[in-house]
Parts: C-alpha cells; sequence; structure tokens
C-alpha cells in the first residue's frame, strides 16, 4: 500500500469514527434540530501509530494500556478512543485515533508521546489529525527539494550591540506589557515595544535576557528579537510558574494541580524542555 493510500484510509476511518460520536446520524436528524454545535477542526485529535496489531481477544487489554498512557496526560471525550480493525483478518490495524477536550491536550501529548517506546518493537508515532492533509500532499516519487533563497531571522542578542550600552527591563499596567531602555544617564526610560493582552498571568525574562517569556492558561510562549516575534510555544494546560536554566538551554514549567487530573487538588505537574 502506498503512502497516499495507507494516509486516505486514516482518513476515512477517522470520519466514520466521527459519525459515529454522533450517533450515525443522517442529514435529516441535523436539519431536525439545527441548535447542535460542533467543533470546526480538529486540533484537539491525535492519530497514534504503530502500535501492536493483536486479534479482537487482545483488543481490550491493549485499549486499556493506551488509554492508561493518554490518561495520564489529558481527559480523552466519551467515545474519543477508536482503534480500527480490519475486517478481513479480525485484527487491529496498527494505529488509533484519540480525541481530547482541549487543543492544548492533544498538543501536549503528542508531545510527550511521540517516540514513547512501548516495548522493543513499538515505538508510538503520534501526529495531530490536523497534519493528516499534510501528508496526503507528499508525492508518491520523491523530488528534489526547492532551494529557497537565504533569509536573516532575528537576532535574540540584538539588545546587547545597543550603543550606549543600555538595559531592557520589562513593566505591565493592566492589560499593557512595555520594553522599555534604561536610560541613567538621560533619567527617562526610551520605549521599545508595547503589546496589549499579552498575557493574562505575567512575563518573565530568561538568565541571560534572550527571551521574554510569556505565561499563559495552556501554555508558555517565548519571544526575542528585535520586534518581539514568537520564538516557541510549550503546551502545558493550567501552567502557573516556568524557569530557566542558567545557560538557557532548558526550560521547566510547573502547575500546582495537576491537570491531567483536576480531582488530585495536591498534586504537582513538571515538564522539562530542551530549548537548543
Amino acid at each position: 500500500m502506498s503512502k497516499r493510500n495507507y494516509t486516505e484510509n486514516r482518513c476515512l476511518n477517522f470520519f466514520f469514527f466521527l459519525w459515529v460520536i454522533c450517533g450515525g446520524s443522517d442529514d435529516k436528524d441535523f436539519n431536525e434540530d439545527s441548535s447542535l454545535e460542533f467543533d470546526d477542526g480538529f486540533g484537539n485529535k491525535i492519530v497514534v501509530d504503530n502500535l501492536p496489531v493483536v486479534p479482537k481477544e487482545k483488543f481490550g487489554k491493549l485499549e486499556g494500556v493506551i488509554r492508561k498512557i493518554y490518561n495520564e496526560i489529558g481527559s480523552i471525550k466519551e467515545n474519543g478512543f477508536w482503534m480500527p480493525v480490519d475486517p478481513a483478518t479480525q485484527k487491529t490495524l496498527g494505529y488509533c485515533f484519540i480525541e481530547y477536550n482541549t487543543p492544548q491536550e492533544a498538543e501536549l501529548a503528542r508531545e510527550k508521546t511521540h517516540n514513547y517506546k512501548l516495548d522493543k518493537s513499538h515505538i508510538f508515532a503520534v501526529s495531530m489529525f490536523d497534519d493528516i492533509e499534510k501528508f496526503m500532499k507528499v508525492p508518491d516519487e520523491w523530488a528534489p527539494p526547492e532551494m529557497k533563497p537565504y533569509a536573516p531571522i532575528e537576532n535574540l542578542q540584538q539588545w546587547l550591540t545597543d550603543e550606549k550600552g543600555r538595559d531592557q527591563f520589562v513593566i505591565r499596567s493592566g492589560s499593557d506589557t512595555k520594553v522599555l531602555w534604561n536610560d541613567v544617564r538621560q533619567m527617562k526610560p526610551e520605549p521599545v515595544y508595547k503589546h496589549s493582552h499579552w498575557t493574562e498571568n505575567f512575563v518573565q525574562w530568561s538568565p541571560l535576557g534572550t527571551y521574554l517569556a510569556t505565561v499563559h492558561r495552556q501554555s508558555a510562549i517565548l519571544w526575542g528579537g528585535t520586534n518581539f516575534i514568537e520564538f516557541m510555544r510549550y503546551a502545558h494546560p493550567q501552567v502557573k510558574l516556568i524557569d530557566f536554566s542558567p545557560s538557557e538551554r532548558f526550560l521547566v514549567t510547573y502547575c500546582s494541580t495537576s491537570a491531567r487530573d483536576p480531582a488530585l487538588q495536591l498534586g504537582l505537574d513538571f515538564v522539562s524542555r530542551f530549548l537548543v
């Protein structure tokens, strides 16, 4: 089976999965109740590949193992798990679909379980379902990549080249966040960058001043360069605190209430990231 056909089969399986979740309704059912609302995208759904191919009698055991792994990361929706079976052999096809309550949980699941080693023969390959469209466009025959002209990237240490040798500082007032030059000689700060509604929580410099981090309800985002462009986004539901390693090679995000299980009010949730 070609890569394209394999991907198309996945798509058909998943759309059937969505139809089952909706109760197998036909167009008449939808017309009778126009107040029904559905998710516009597939951002909260993932595809887990490279699962063991097992017969029907071992299906429940495999499902239990997979659910245990992914329930530790977020809440799987009711009827949000489906592992297709080959009707000819009555064996699983080696992959499954999982639907979370939020896209952030799905992104975190992909990030934490991609290349997860279940055993010696099975290492998970996890993709966001939104990526399926990208996979569908992969040609059957290889073609050399198109060479793109060089485009310079933002200099994350540009502030160190300031002719006056000034430092930068950040302040927050209401919904506004401002970065300013600390000009001791003029006794008046000079504006550098302003952003309204940048974050609902707080901002934090990295130890060497390379990044400015904004902390949100579902993630931490790093910004840098002259125009403070987004450098990287790290999903972590209900993140409360972050910290960098002294060399800025690692970032740790922390949540006092475990987002994996809201019932654990005293749970601790740490996630470490590799930056460089």
